[in-house]
């Protein structure tokens, strides 16, 4: 894997360990009464993808297990559409695809 894939794949789990931090014992109701904790949550999920873009189409054919382009495409909902922003979406994203999400891609930087 190139270096600088290596280092995309960390800002990713970074980013995923910090979202499971912000969700850590709330609800999906938190959201919607916090607006600090929805940004964090969506700048989190933005920099998943952001940083997923970025990854060469070498890793991504590599470990094609990882939905790469579900991913990106998050990111690109977030972005283009954050007034119009689905609240139970990023509430699933975060509490139940970004768990494993993130337990596919600890093994790429330690690899």
């Amino acid at each position: 894997m190139q270096a600088e894939d290596r280092v995309r794949i960390l800002h990713m789990v970074e980013a995923c360990e910090a979202l499971l931090r912000f969700t850590a014992g709330r609800e999906r109701n938190a959201l919607a009464s916090d607006e600090m904790l929805l940004f964090a949550v969506v700048r989190a999920v933005e920099i998943v993808g952001e940083a997923a873009s970025k990854v060469t189409q070498e890793t991504r054919d590599k470990h094609s297990h990882i939905p790469w382009r579900a991913i990106v495409g998050m990111r690109n909902r977030l972005i283009h559409a954050y007034f119009e922003i689905d609240i139970d979406m990023v509430w699933v994203a975060a509490t139940e695809e970004i768990p494993v999400l993130l337990s596919q891609l600890r093994p790429l930087v330690t690899a």
